[in-house]
């Protein structure tokens, strides 16, 4: 492959499989806007994405809505609303117990009444906490069709199914209700759409019910840490790993239901014992090699969440334009398809300034 490390920097020669490296504004531009809001959304295409990701989960009466979980204590002033307190309470997602409010107990008509806040206000403040609406998977892409239409190109919309089995085991399957939904829109009839999962049932099914007949609409495997499995897998009593599904055979039997692979960043180049950026692993050979592009998350804009080569000073909250934007291009040698970024502006310029 011809991968070497010099000077902190990792080069490579691996070619993308992708014609043109696509930026997908992660939950939006989720580093400038609270994240999931159109908000976010209307600032990523601002910004320059190719795509924008709703996370999608359901309302009691079976509306998707762009959460990035359905737990929404954290991302929304649920707990500012007494009508609400006593819906408070504990769940199992996914086989962990997670203690909140939860999507699935309220109506569209209520989530409504809340405001969108700030997931991570330490780092990226709390001035337009209050301000935006939980927005449905319709209202995105209606949204995202009058953005298209007044600049003239297309934006792609990337949703992701959180937690399939579990709504399917409430009552409340996404698959097909998304399909229908992407179906009544002229827009994402014709517009690049790519559906993702953590799971992996979710994705075979819609693979058989999209068959061949419908060309825009591509399907994402994402991919956990290695030695996680998916849920669905696990519900069943099988034993597949993400780590499993890494190996040379694994990706080839994604390739039999997927188009693309969505692992973390760390998957492709992990960090060395310092915290500095390490050697490229051979995953994305190995990917492409199965016909599947990699669309790995996720860059974003903070020194914290960044290798260590590429900070700038020793305060992890600063906002490091330059060393994102060097990060992004020691991945895109790597050879990825496509990444997800909370600064869709810092990842146009890591693509465009190459």
């Amino acid at each position: 492959m011809g991968i070497w490390a010099m000077a902190g920097q990792v080069q490579a020669n691996e070619a993308p499989l992708a014609a043109k490296v696509l930026v997908i504004g992660h939950r939006g531009a989720s580093a400038l806007r609270p994240e999931h809001t159109l908000a976010s959304y209307g600032k990523a295409i601002a910004d320059g994405a190719d795509f924008i990701e709703p996370d999608l989960v359901m309302t009691r009466d079976g509306v998707p809505v762009a959460r990035h979980e359905n737990e929404i204590g954290g991302t929304t002033d649920v707990a500012s609303h007494p009508e609400f307190a006593a819906r408070k309470t504990t769940k199992a997602i996914d086989g962990h117990p997670v203690t909140g409010w939860f999507t699935e107990d309220f109506t569209l008509a209520e989530l409504k009444i809340l405001r969108a806040r700030e997931r991570l206000p330490a780092f990226r403040g709390t001035a337009y906490d209050g301000r935006f609406q939980i927005p449905t998977l319709d209202e995105i892409i209606d949204f995202v069709a009058a953005e298209s239409a007044t600049r003239g190109r297309v934006i792609g919309i990337i949703p992701e199914i959180k937690h399939g089995t579990y709504f399917q085991k409430a009552g409340l399957p996404m698959e097909d209700k998304v399909l229908a939904i992407l179906a009544a829109h002229a827009y994402t009839r014709t517009a690049p759409v790519e559906i993702q999962s953590f799971e992996t049932a979710n994705l075979r099914y819609l693979r058989g019910k999209l068959g061949k007949d419908h060309p825009n609409i591509r399907l994402l495997q994402l991919m956990d840490d290695p030695g996680e499995h998916p849920y669905d897998v696990v519900a069943a009593g099988g034993r597949l790993s993400y780590g499993d599904m890494m190996t040379p055979a694994g990706l080839r039997e994604i390739a039999s239901y997927a188009d693309a692979i969505g692992p973390g960043i760390r998957a492709i180049i992990p960090l060395a014992a310092d915290g500095t950026l390490g050697r490229p692993t051979a995953l994305v050979h190995d990917a492409h090699a199965a016909g599947l592009e990699l669309h790995p998350y996720t860059f974003r804009p903070e020194n914290y969440f960044q290798a260590k080569n590429f900070w700038q000073g020793t305060d992890p909250k600063t906002f490091n334009e330059a060393g994102s934007v060097a990060e992004i291009r020691a991945y895109l040698a790597a050879g990825i398809d496509a990444f997800f970024t909370d600064d869709p502006a810092l990842g146009r310029k890591a693509v465009d300034g190459r």
